[in-house]
Order: C-alpha cells, then sequence, then structure tokens
C-alpha cells in the first residue's frame, strides 16, 4: 500500500497527507520530492529508498528500519523518531527544526552539511558518522555515542555532552571545534591526549 502510495504521490500532487502506516515494507522505492504531512510510521521497513528532496512535516516514526536509504537536501519539521534504525544511511545537506531523536541507531550515517534548530537527541548511536560542517542551533544531545564521530568544521559550543560517549572523534588540527564544549573530567582526559597532551 505505502509503495503504491509513493508513486501516485509522486505523479501527482505529491502530498501524502494524515496517514498510518503500519508493518509496511518498501524497497527500492524512488520517493524523490515527496512530500509527508500529518503522517505515522510504525514498525515499517525500507531498503534502498531514495527520498532525497523529501520533505517530512508533523510525522512520527516508530520502530522503522532504514537500510540504505538516501535522505540528502530534505526538510524535516515537528518529527519523532523513536526505536529507529537508519545506519548507513544518508542525510546530507537535510534541514532538521523541531526533531526529537529517541533510542534510535544512526551510526554510519552521513548528515554533513545539516541544519539541526531546536532539536533533541536522546540515547541515540551516532558512531562512526560524519557530522562534519554542521550547524547545531538550540540543539541538545543526551547519552548518545559519538565513539569514531567526525565533527570536522562543526562548532561544538555550547553544547553538553558530559554524559555521552566521545571516544577516538575526529576534528580539524586547530581544534577549534572543541571551544566552547562542556565535556566531564574523564571526557576531558581523553580529549587531551587527541591534542597529544600527557596527564600525569
Amino acid at each position: 500500500m505505502l509503495t503504491e502510495e509513493i508513486k501516485k504521490a509522486r505523479e501527482e500532487e505529491g502530498l501524502i497527507f494524515s496517514r498510518t502506516f503500519e508493518n509496511e515494507e518498501v524497497k527500492e522505492t524512488d520517493a524523490r520530492g515527496a512530500e509527508f504531512d500529518t503522517v505515522v510510521f510504525t514498525g515499517c521497513r525500507f531498503e534502498n529508498c531514495d527520498f532525497t528532496g523529501v520533505s517530512f512535516v508533523n510525522v512520527e516514526l516508530k520502530n522503522c528500519l532504514f537500510a540504505g536509504c538516501k535522505f540528502q537536501n530534505g526538510y524535516w519539521k515537528n518529527v519523532k523518531v523513536s526505536d529507529c534504525k537508519a545506519e548507513g544511511s544518508i542525510f546530507s545537506n537535510a534541514v532538521f527544526k523541531w526533531v526529537s531523536l529517541k533510542q534510535s541507531q544512526l551510526g554510519y550515517g552521513n548528515f554533513s552539511q545539516t541544519l539541526w534548530e531546536f532539536c533533541e537527541a536522546e540515547e541515540c548511536s551516532f558512531q562512526d558518522a560524519f557530522l562534519s560542517e554542521v550547524r547545531l542551533k538550540k540543539t541538545r544531545f543526551s547519552k548518545a555515542d559519538f565513539t569514531g564521530a567526525d565533527f570536522f568544521m562543526t562548532s561544538l559550543k555550547g553544547l553538553d555532552l558530559s554524559d555521552s560517549i566521545l571516544e577516538h572523534i575526529t576534528v580539524s588540527d586547530s581544534y577549534r571545534e572543541l571551544a566552547g564544549l562542556k565535556v566531564n573530567m574523564f571526557q576531558a582526559a581523553e580529549l587531551a591526549k587527541l591534542m597529544g597532551i600527557k596527564i600525569v
């Protein structure tokens, strides 16, 4: 059903409005340019789908899986994501506003050059994710795992990541991304190693 709805939306006005989809399976589907407004996805599975330029407004995603999907240049506003997996998906150049992420797996995802505004991510994994040249405005991360994440050219000023994991992250040679970042004493010791500082 959802696959047909997406195809119809692309052929016509491009809007899927006020719908609920449960346990749908969508594969190899081109959804470019579609719009989802006031839609709930529960237990859905998406494989190798192209959501380039798609907008998600007033959308809920619960216990969904995205494998090999593309979301670049997308627009997300007032979206709630919980217990989802989108490891390795591409979100580059997307805009996120008032987006809530909870207990979701986003490792190896490409979030380069994205804008995050009034967002929050709680208990999410960003292991080995690309978070380079990201603009973070009024955004909060809580108990997140950033092991191996790439923050090149992303200012972390004002963020409190003291309850998150920051091991083996990548920043520029000047370490300017870390200026103004709030961390705990153990994280400070780990970051000191990154900078070549020896604590005795």
